[in-house]
């Protein structure tokens, strides 16, 4: 699996809004000055987000976007599932029956990508704030937040 910047920039825009719960909407600009992402970037991967349903977007002077969800109930798995990221191995590959490595490489891959998507949809977002909050703690911060 290889992490793009769209699914980098996607997890930190949601872990963002996660830590923003309460508060009403944040705009896409407030996220992208926190978290250091081009706000042009950010607004067509909230888009996507909003799509899969993960976030809400609200118009207006005090608009922008929200989580749809608890926190405990977005994965890492429908995060980058939501932005078309892919974590498929070898698509489109058929082992060769014929060759007995081909066939056990193959099947070594098909488990290794069960066990890394049964990770991400078992991640949540709500996993990724108590992790933050603990960060925080740890340097001896209270409210700043960057991924």
């Amino acid at each position: 699996m290889k992490l793009t910047t769209r699914g980098h920039y996607s997890v930190k825009a949601l872990l963002d809004l996660s830590l923003q719960q309460g508060f009403g909407p944040t705009s896409v600009k407030a996220i992208a000055q926190r978290q250091d992402i081009p706000a042009p970037y950010l607004e067509k991967l909230l888009i996507e987000m909003r799509r899969a349903g993960l976030v809400n977007s609200v118009r207006g002077a005090q608009g922008g976007y929200q989580l749809a969800r608890q926190p405990a109930q977005i994965s890492l798995g429908q995060i980058l599932e939501a932005v078309g990221e892919t974590i498929e191995p070898l698509r489109g590959h058929t082992p060769d029956a014929a060759q007995a490595e081909d066939w056990v490489t193959f099947t070594l891959w098909h488990r290794l990508h069960q066990k890394l998507k049964e990770a991400l949809y078992s991640i949540t977002l709500a996993d990724l704030y108590y992790d933050a909050r603990s960060w925080q703690a740890a340097r001896g911060e209270e409210t700043s937040f960057v991924v």
